[in-house]
């Protein structure tokens, strides 16, 4: 039990660097171009390619995180990623649509649906938690 608890701790900061890596990588990309490097093509360039790569690497981690949980863990986790990417797609194509048609005063940015996506997933694996332990 103890061996277990060691392991998945171990898979969980390798996730977590990974993640932080990649947010970090992220900022860079996204800020770097205009604060640092004052636009040049190929640093942009460059910093988007190694936040693509450090975000596989973060995917990678999460599927090794992943295939270390038991099977109620993994249905848990299963059905709550089930039902954010189903809400991703129906709430982000009409929250898309509503800016199309001008119904919506403000530009139906990409960060929305990714906040809307993490409050999902976390609001659903909340409510799995408690349903199924």
């Amino acid at each position: 039990m103890e061996t277990m608890k060691l392991e998945r701790n171990k898979r969980v900061k390798k996730l977590a660097v990974w993640t932080w890596s990649w947010v970090a990588t992220m900022a860079i990309a996204t800020f770097g171009p205009e604060f640092i490097w004052d636009g040049h093509p190929f640093l942009t360039a460059f910093a988007i390619i190694v936040n693509l790569a450090n975000g596989i690497l973060m995917i990678l981690a999460n599927r090794d995180l992943f295939n270390h949980f038991d099977e109620l863990e993994k249905k848990i986790h299963l059905e709550s990623m089930a039902i954010s990417l189903g809400l991703a797609v129906v709430v982000g194509l009409t929250f898309s649509l509503l800016d199309q048609q001008n119904l919506i005063p403000f530009d139906a940015d990409i960060g929305f649906l990714v906040m809307f996506i993490g409050i999902t997933y976390l609001v659903s694996m909340l409510i799995n938690t408690r349903r199924y332990k």
